[in-house]
């Protein structure tokens, strides 16, 4: 302990602490990585499944956020762990490549560090832990190979992609509209898709949602929704140019 004044003349004790912290090697420093993890995949994993369910997420200003998505949680989540940050890029990187199976990565990813605390129990290195976690990869990757079922589809042939967009609509509110929704979600996905590359630009889908109403007056329109007073002068000439616009657009 020692004594210092700051710019002010204020004194200050100043207490050295750092001899006294014994810092974490080997297997301890392993496990206490890997349970900053698990708790990660802990607080996702009740928000995971159908019967899942959602967390109220309060920032520092007020707000309040409720949702059971995993990427959003983890977004709002005030983490300081290093192992806990990769968990939530692990997270947002399957929020930016595919677009969903954002907690179930993280929670997945939590199973399988707890199965790895076992193993390092057992005397096993971490580096032989790695490679056969990257064989099982590997073989679960071959197996799924065989037993998936690919199934044909095109322009003129998107039953398949319904029926598949079908399964996901199990929301009471939507059932009763399960199969239009469905075939409106696959025509849109359709329009800006590109077939040759496989891949789909959603940026350019936009969905507008309106208060009161029904879900069966929901309606795919192609092209572009023109937001303007129709009693302004030049608007006239600014629907003719719009109407071209989306005569014009590579649908």
């Amino acid at each position: 302990m020692a004594l210092a004044f700051d710019e002010f003349g204020r004194p200050f004790i100043i207490i050295k602490e750092q001899e006294q912290k014994s810092r974490l090697r080997g297997l301890d420093a392993q496990k206490a990585n890997i349970s900053a993890g698990k708790a990660v995949a802990r607080i996702l994993r009740t928000s995971l499944g159908p019967k899942g369910m959602d967390k109220m997420l309060q920032s520092p200003d007020g707000d309040v956020t409720i949702t059971n998505d995993g990427a959003t949680i983890l977004e709002q989540m005030d983490v300081d762990n290093q192992i806990a940050k990769l968990m939530v890029e692990l997270s947002r990187s399957q929020d930016y490549e595919i677009g969903d199976g954002t907690t179930g990565v993280v929670v997945m990813a939590g199973a399988l560090l707890e199965q790895a605390e076992r193993l390092l129990e057992h005397g096993i290195h971490p580096i032989r832990i790695a490679e056969g976690y990257e064989m099982a990869s590997r073989i679960a990757f071959e197996h799924l190979e065989r037993v998936a079922q690919k199934f044909d589809f095109g322009v003129t042939n998107v039953e398949p992609l319904v029926q598949t967009c079908m399964t996901t609509l199990s929301s009471k509110i939507v059932n009763r509209c399960k199969r239009s929704l469905a075939e409106i979600a696959v025509k849109a996905v359709m329009a800006v898709a590109d077939l040759e590359r496989k891949d789909v630009n959603l940026d350019l889908i936009k969905v507008e949602g309106k208060v009161g109403g029904k879900l069966e007056d929901t309606e795919l329109i192609y092209g572009i929704i023109v937001d303007k007073d129709m009693s302004h002068p030049q608007m006239p000439k600014q629907i003719e140019d719009a109407k071209i616009a989306i005569l014009t657009l590579p649908l």
